[in-house]
């Protein structure tokens, strides 16, 4: 690679404006036909008439967002292709979902996931469900927005709070129309989204020779690391931390968050519901299968001069854009195309974020409190998809703080998704839990959670625990005569998540045992809830049976002979 800068030229322009004016156009008609729509629950779950086909692309799209586009092969690219490991845990957890969850959540026809929560413990349980999934998907959202504007504005000077306001405002606009809208979007989305993958994917092969060279380079420089079953919790990335932690992740997104609960209940039957995760999954493995080959690919072209430790680049998640305007800025529109992708990845998940929020709020906060028509629940949804709209502006700035993103959004998903899990669990699977058990339960696990991700983030695991594979910058030979000058080093964004480049030796073994992989804090987090959840709830009985014991002297043959039957 020469260094010379590559711009987005007249004809990248049109075909981004053009891909995603047509999908706006397909929404806005859509939309259209929509228009008479009078109900809130049509508003938040399009009047469950959707297929399996429709929902599936839609559950896929919803969290393929513009953080799995650009950091995913960053990822491989850093740390190997071990992480499509995590398509294991993939199938796991909807299998997980469809049996546990799905015929809770169908059958009692909630608009939202926390409406259970109060269903079967309290109403404090809840309240404080639904202001753990608010921190979760507002942090979330945030970097979304965060994501596509970083990429456009190293590539191409564009103002990084345009393309924030701008990506805020799509994304608002289309929440305040109707949820058929966006799923329909959705299933536009995946099309450009993998058209932009593949540009790079043919490209980086035709250049190379063949797919051959691309997994001999990969070899070589021991991003082929599949055998590596090494159970240390401590370790990055090994065959359990990802299958063990992506399990957990994973069934917490699908059984637990309100964006994708809304989805398969937006379903005609539950058929269509369970179906449509499964198609789903097909739909999650092609997308990490192009991350890891992607990933492979920015490997083989920077394996001699790594653009990231050469001072390229700011962030690893910029390294993909770099790659395109390296290989493709000779043929006209292709840039345009795989950004178009990333932008319309974010489209999707933003909108469903915003549109899940504001159901959240509707179902939760004011429906319990104030009776109003149907007309009027509708038109306060939509004034809330307006007002999440602009908080995620500002949740985008904060995103700017969290270092790598594929990883914060990782952390962010294990701390308030664990808890959840292990509660929704326990919930559907034990009758015996109470509502004392799970108030505690959530409480305590929140706090694993937390207080675990807080120490991981003052002392981060050392070197010997991530593993980041060797980058070289031997092979660099940069020139300075162009007009965009990317051969100045830019500052390394500041980072809340990432691991410390060095250590002294002698601290190591003073921080390796409160540093477990990223990937295990929603682990700790799920089991200190079913764990605390079942102690409180047994200490309960115990103490109950122990005042009726005092006053009841029949009491303890009662209880055998009731539990007996």
């Amino acid at each position: 690679m020469s260094g010379d800068a590559h711009l987005l030229v007249a004809a990248d322009y049109v075909v981004f404006a053009v891909v995603l004016l047509l999908s706006a156009a397909v929404g806005f008609y859509y939309a259209w036909r929509s228009r008479k729509q009078g109900t809130s629950r049509d508003f938040l779950t399009g009047g469950r008439k959707l297929n399996a086909l429709a929902v599936s692309m839609s559950l896929t799209a919803s969290y393929m967002s513009s953080v799995t586009v650009l950091s995913n092969p960053a990822e491989v690219y850093r740390y190997g292709a071990i992480f499509g490991y995590l398509s294991i845990s993939y199938v796991i957890a909807v299998v997980y979902t469809s049996e546990v969850f799905l015929p809770v959540f169908y059958r009692l026809a909630i608009n939202s996931t926390y409406e259970y929560l109060e269903l079967r413990f309290s109403r404090a349980t809840r309240l404080l469900g639904m202001l753990i999934f608010f921190f979760n998907a507002l942090l979330y959202t945030g970097l979304v927005i965060y994501a596509p504007a970083l990429a456009l504005n190293q590539v191409t000077g564009m103002n990084l709070w345009g393309g924030i306001i701008s990506t805020a405002t799509v994304c608002t606009l289309y929440c305040a129309l109707v949820s058929k809208t966006f799923i329909t979007y959705d299933t536009h989305t995946i099309g450009i989204m993998f058209a932009g993958y593949m540009s790079v994917i043919i490209k980086s092969v035709i250049l190379k020779g063949g797919i051959s060279t691309i997994l001999s380079d990969a070899q070589e420089g021991g991003r082929i690391n599949f055998v590596d079953f090494d159970i240390n919790p401590l370790r990055r990335h090994t065959f359990w931390t990802l299958v063990i932690g992506g399990t957990f992740g994973w069934s917490a997104v699908y059984g637990t968050y309100q964006p994708q609960v809304q989805r398969y209940n937006s379903c005609k039957s539950i058929k269509h519901a369970r179906l449509a995760l499964f198609i789903n999954v097909l739909g999650l493995v092609c997308t990490l299968t192009s991350s890891v080959i992607s990933g492979l690919c920015l490997y083989s072209f920077y394996k001699n001069c790594d653009p990231w430790k050469a001072g390229q680049v700011s962030s690893p998640d910029q390294l993909l854009p770099y790659l395109v305007m390296d290989i493709l800025a000779d043929h006209q529109g292709l840039p345009g195309l795989f950004f178009a992708a990333v932008y319309s990845a974010s489209l999707s998940t933003v909108s469903t974020s915003i549109n899940a929020m504001a159901a959240v709020t509707t179902e939760d906060l004011i429906k319990p409190r104030i009776k109003l028509s149907e007309k009027k629940l509708l038109l306060i949804s939509k004034g809330l998809s307006v007002f999440f709209g602009i908080v995620c502006v500002a949740m985008a700035g904060l995103a700017s703080l969290m270092g790598h993103m594929m990883q914060a959004v990782s952390i962010i998903g294990g701390v308030t998704g664990g808890p959840l899990l292990g509660l929704f669990s326990l919930g559907v699977l034990c009758p015996f839990v109470n509502s004392k058990g799970g108030l505690c339960g959530l409480v305590t696990g929140l706090a694993a959670a937390v207080s675990v991700s807080i120490i991981g983030m003052i002392s981060p695991s050392p070197p010997e625990m991530t593993r980041p594979l060797f980058l070289s910058t031997e092979g660099c030979n940069f020139t300075t005569g162009s007009s965009f000058n990317w051969t100045t080093p830019l500052p390394t964004e500041p980072s809340l998540f990432t691991t410390t480049p060095g250590q002294n030796t002698d601290d190591i073994h003073a921080v390796q045992w409160h540093s477990p992989s990223y990937l295990y804090f929603g682990v700790i987090g799920g089991l200190t809830s079913v764990i605390i959840l079942s102690l409180i709830t047994c200490t309960w009985e115990w103490i109950c049976d122990l005042i009726f014991l005092l006053f009841h002297k029949d009491f303890l043959y009662l209880r055998w002979t009731q539990d007996l039957c």
